[in-house]
């Protein structure tokens, strides 16, 4: 893959998981009480549903945000994978089928650009290793 290509695509998820914090910051309290309200009739508990409303936002505005810096991107991209399979899991729990297409799509680019992580050129990665 070349490198103008990967910036495109580390850029498009990038954007896609710092839009989605941006949004969720200023009303986390109401973010985190509609996702735990969409919980309740699932089987997970609400102690572990809770922490995971407040943490989401903040994983995605950090993970977001440090793709489009491209700094710790391979730490990066792990994170957000495993954010999103962990979402993968609880949007099948209360069975919300029309969202999995969307999380999936989101997986596979960390999974794309983890396996072309080499064309990583234009980031502040760059910066702090040497060739």
């Amino acid at each position: 893959m070349n490198t103008t290509s990967y910036l495109l695509l580390r850029l498009a998820i990038a954007i896609s998981m710092f839009g989605h914090g941006l949004v969720r910051m200023p009303k986390l309290q109401g973010f985190s009480d509609w996702m735990t309200k969409s919980f309740e009739s699932s089987m997970l508990p609400q102690t572990l549903v809770r922490p995971f409303s407040y943490a989401l936002p903040v994983a995605e505005l950090l993970v977001g945000l440090l793709l489009l810096l491209g700094l710790f991107t391979r730490q990066s991209l792990l994170v957000g994978g495993l954010v999103m399979l962990a979402l993968l899991l609880g949007t099948t729990l209360i069975e919300n089928w029309e969202a999995i297409p969307s999380q999936l799509l989101h997986v596979v680019f960390f999974a794309v650009l983890l396996h072309f992580i080499e064309s990583n050129s234009y980031a502040l990665d760059s910066f702090f290793t040497q060739k």
